[in-house]
């Protein structure tokens, strides 16, 4: 991503912050301009080419950005049509489904033309022609503006996301699925990673095919997530179109409580889940293999029920997973010891930092790997390349790559010598670790 694309993204911010304090009202204010923008780009582009525009026609005619950009237009009335044109987007007909659902709740909650004026003109910067970089724009403005949510909700570094994908292997033929999806960061990952494995670059072996479009085509429906925040389904849903997902099949959904998706499976599963249960315990249903009011127990108990039998997920739980005594627990990880789980990778303890101080650790399933073999390879991480407090300043210390290997080489059957890794064994109720060698 470019500098004057960061640069951008961060003047949007500033212009609305006097006006628009909370974070992810920012991101919405955003978001609806960016969506309200690249409709007249995706226009603009048809006419270029001799063809019609399909968006600010008929009623929403006067709506287009380059009428509401115009020089000559006072940013009092500017104003009044911006706030016009979000009002009747969720009803216009002509515009796609998804595009109605984000502005459905749309609307400006501030009344500063000369705030609105500046804001704009740094939007009117970004243009859709670019997808790609519109996708690393808007990760790096989700990526700066996340805070913890109500429902537990944290933003998963990118860095660890890709390694729980590296990890997983994702493939193009793969279904997957993110049940907590937040914004989208797995799913996006997890793209990337397959489009990686047929862009025949780092392939000396001359592997790697290129996509047909067809398989592109079919790519596009293999991703879902859910989410029960509708907020993060519209900026998931926008992130995922940023990358190119015409109609991304992100839902308003409680996975622990509603049974509508109950039947569905998948052959990759990855989240973050929630850590956190709400007072009083997570009403759920009776479908779960664990009865339990916890929901990082039933999240994990969740995936397990919805992969395929030959399925592979990577799920970070908080540590209590592994070393609580409730009853629940004590069976979880029974459940876990006897069907799919071959690794578990100890993070820092401020890898989320500042969102939370949770000591977590990542679970990684393939029932291929688990039946060929009696152990379990337990990996603990010290350090993920970045300090460990707030700010997350790079730093050249680095367990990730070396982690990965060992998850790699395992995976394939080998073992390797290396402080990093030790065993994991089922040890009456509770969970025993063998340190290796140091």
């Amino acid at each position: 991503m470019t500098t004057e694309t960061k640069r951008h993204i961060d003047a949007a911010r500033q212009v609305l912050v006097g006006v628009v304090p909370n974070p992810t009202s920012q991101i919405d204010q955003i978001t609806n301009a960016l969506i309200y923008k690249f409709m007249d780009d995706m226009d603009q582009a048809a006419i270029k080419t001799g063809g019609d525009p399909s968006f600010f026609v008929g009623d929403l005619e006067r709506y287009a950005w380059t009428r509401l950009m115009d020089p000559r237009m006072g940013n009092q009335e500017r104003m009044n049509l911006y706030s016009e044109a979000l009002m009747k987007f969720s009803e216009a007909k002509q515009l796609p489904e998804l595009f109605r659902g984000i502005f459905k709740s749309a609307f400006l909650p501030y009344r500063s033309p000369e705030t609105l004026g500046l804001f704009l003109k740094e939007i009117d910067y970004f243009n859709y022609s670019h997808p790609e970089e519109l996708g690393n724009a808007y990760e790096y403005l989700l990526s700066i503006m996340s805070s913890q949510g109500d429902a537990g909700q944290f933003r998963t570094p990118r860095h660890i996301i890709d390694f729980i994908v590296d990890v997983v292997n994702p493939t193009k033929d793969d279904k997957v699925l993110d049940p907590a999806c937040g914004t989208g960061g797995f799913l996006v990952s997890s793209y990337r990673h397959i489009l990686d494995q047929h862009d025949n670059k780092d392939d000396p072996e001359k592997k790697e095919k290129p996509l047909t479009p067809d398989e592109r085509r079919n790519l596009m429906n293999n991703f879902e997530g859910y989410d029960i925040d509708p907020g993060m389904v519209r900026i998931a849903q926008v992130n995922m179109y940023l990358h190119q997902f015409k109609n991304p099949k992100i839902y308003q959904y409680n996975t622990l409580s509603m049974e509508d998706r109950w039947n569905d499976k998948f052959d990759v599963i990855m989240a973050n889940p929630p850590f956190m249960s709400p007072k009083g315990g997570v009403s759920t249903h009776n479908k779960f293999s664990i009865q339990s009011s916890r929901s990082e127990v039933l999240f994990v108990d969740y995936i397990m029920n919805h992969l395929r039998p030959k399925g592979r997920a990577g799920i970070i739980v908080p540590e209590g997973i592994i070393f609580q005594s409730g009853s629940a627990h004590k069976q979880l990880r029974k459940n876990l010891v006897e069907d799919g789980l071959y690794a578990v990778v100890s993070l820092p303890s401020g890898v989320f930092a500042p969102y939370s101080g949770v000591k977590t650790s990542v679970l990684f399933f393939d029932n291929e790997i688990a039946k060929s073999s009696n152990e379990i390879l337990f990996v603990k991480i010290e350090q993920d390349g970045f300090d460990l407090g707030a700010t997350k300043r790079p730093i050249i210390k680095n367990d990730l790559p070396q982690a990965l290997k060992i998850l790699k080489e395992w995976q394939r059957g080998a073992k390797t010598e290396s402080f990093l890794d030790g065993l994991l064994t089922e040890g009456g109720d509770n969970i025993v670790t063998e340190t290796g060698d140091r």
